[in-house]
């Protein structure tokens, strides 16, 4: 009877050991806390400078950049990507209270209104694309189809 037992409870066990080896689990991003807070900080100080009484898109562009380039696995990506496209966008349209100075040769390569368009059509279709599910795509996907009509 103990034997019986034994092997019934053995069998369960094999049975249930490869199915759960079998299940595809899909393994979590582990996300580094210390640059995971950096990042939330510079997205943070983007959302302030976007806002609508300051329009500061300037300098959303530049905390999105110093934070893409260290951090580009950062939880909250797809906000910052549509800051950062709707920034280049009102920057090539002349809009903002940081105006483009186009004498000088940094701003001229940085902020030409064709390479804000480019950027802009880049950061909102990767938000489209990459991001579905984002609360942004929508907004996204408008702003894209008002810049690919522009053309």
């Amino acid at each position: 009877m103990k034997r019986s037992i034994l092997i019934g409870f053995l069998f369960t066990l094999l049975l249930t050991g490869s199915a759960i080896a079998q299940r595809n689990v899909a393994q979590a991003i582990q996300r580094d806390p210390v640059l995971e807070a950096d990042a939330k900080h510079n997205l943070d100080v983007a959302r302030q400078a976007y806002a609508p009484l300051k329009r500061a898109y300037k300098q959303v562009l530049l905390r999105f950049e110093e934070t893409y380039a260290a951090y580009p696995e950062f939880s909250q990506i797809d906000e910052f990507l549509y800051l950062a496209g709707m920034s280049s966008y009102y920057l090539a349209e002349g809009k903002g209270k940081q105006k483009v100075d186009l004498r000088s040769e940094k701003e001229k390569e940085k902020f030409a209104p064709t390479k804000l368009k480019a950027d802009a059509i880049a950061y909102l279709s990767t938000v489209v694309e990459k991001y579905p599910e984002s609360k942004f795509v929508a907004d996204a996907a408008k702003t894209l189809t008002v810049l690919k009509t522009d053309k």
